[in-house]
């Protein structure tokens, strides 16, 4: 009998209820990883801390390889673009917040068995390149043209199906200006690094990881709904795994605190003293600017206002904020939940789905005061 793709591509499938993270999982936190949720009091994240999700295998691209986009499809004047004409067009930067649709995929129960996330599948740069619509505009996009489709240079399989990784986005938002989709080619003021999606990657503000494809080589405008696998099958919020169910597309309100006091090694269990603790933190959502931010030091018992910074108009970059706690001896448990401008607020029990998308459920952080006096 021949072998066949679905040999080496397992189907989704929920952890038993006592079943712990497995060796496949684990082998994908080892080629991902989030972002140490100390590296939040940084504005921009350093590259090497912000959070990477790679589905294959990240394409070796050398420095002085070229590299082409082709922008095709239902355009009058298809376009073949090498790096130095991109370079060549109006160039735009922008501050963005990048969160993986499945952080938090680990905290739910059962829990869906994929990349382990927890919390820190995110991290915020500055993003340069070329706006999307100035390219679709030259290629002269014809009329009924439905969607874009974003093609990256990584190959893979997935739940036995064969593929290169493939998204698209709407029309209108393929061609909008709030937000405006760069192609970009630099990270923070260089060029893009390899696991980041050198040389060109798209960058789509306020929508989840999913829709940013790395290694970008083709767009493609289509008079049809794009229905490939990352677009109709993974990426959707469903209960049962025969539903068609919801897309997954901008990213919900979240708040993280950067943990207090210093960590247990293997634990992470956090330690301190009694007496003022400055908790900081940042929040971000794609559906609308955040407008609150809430901390509570008691599970979730109470909560506080905590100090917004001043709005610099970077609408799709995360935001800081401040809370001063007075710890008391014993054992804690901090959280903080944002809320945003259409009154999107961070849920107390998280809503299930097959996949583990979209999972905003406020952070908890359990801490441990020490008695005045005492030395851990």
């Amino acid at each position: 009998m021949g072998h066949q793709l679905g040999d080496a591509s397992a189907p989704a499938r929920l952890a038993a209820p006592d079943e712990g993270i497995g060796r496949d999982e684990l082998a994908l936190a080892t080629r991902n990883h989030g972002l140490p949720l100390e590296a939040l009091r940084y504005d921009i994240t350093p590259p090497g801390l912000h959070y990477v999700l790679t589905h294959y295998d990240i394409p070796y691209v050398p420095d002085d390889a070229p590299w082409q986009l082709t922008v095709a499809g239902r355009v009058r004047r298809p376009l073949q673009l090498d790096l130095a004409e991109l370079r060549a067009y109006p160039q735009v930067t922008t501050r963005v917040t990048l969160e993986c649709a499945g952080n938090g995929r680990a905290l739910l129960t059962p829990r869906p068995v994929s990349q382990p996330w927890l919390v820190e599948a995110v991290g915020t740069a500055e993003w340069t390149g070329v706006p999307l619509r100035l390219l679709l505009a030259e290629a002269e996009v014809e009329a009924g043209a439905v969607d874009v489709v974003f093609t990256g240079a990584d190959h893979g399989v997935e739940r036995g199906v064969e593929q290169d990784y493939q998204r698209s986005l709407p029309m209108d938002v393929a061609l909008g200006t709030e937000p405006e989709v760069l192609v970009a080619y630099a990270m923070n003021g260089a060029p893009l690094p390899p696991q980041h999606g050198s040389p060109l990657r798209l960058v789509v503000p306020g929508w989840y990881g999913m829709a940013h494809v790395k290694w970008l080589r083709e767009v493609t405008v289509t008079d049809t709904p794009f229905t490939g696998f990352q677009q109709s099958v993974a990426y959707r919020l469903r209960q049962e795994s025969a539903e068609a169910g919801e897309p997954v597309t901008r990213i919900a309100p979240r708040a993280l605190l950067v943990p207090p006091g210093f960590p247990d090694f293997m634990s992470r269990a956090r330690v301190l003293r009694p007496g003022p603790v400055p908790l900081e933190g940042r929040a971000w959502s794609g559906r609308a600017p955040v407008t609150r931010v809430e901390v509570s030091t008691d599970d979730g018992h109470t909560w506080h206002e905590a100090e917004l910074a001043p709005d610099d108009g970077r609408r799709w970059a995360w935001r800081r904020w401040r809370f001063t706690w007075t710890a008391t001896p014993g054992e804690h448990v901090l959280s903080a939940r944002a809320t945003d401008g259409a009154g999107h607020t961070q849920p107390l029990d998280q809503p299930w789905n097959r996949g583990g998308f979209v999972n905003n459920l406020v952070q908890r952080v359990p801490v441990l005061c020490l008695e005045a006096g005492e030395t851990a």
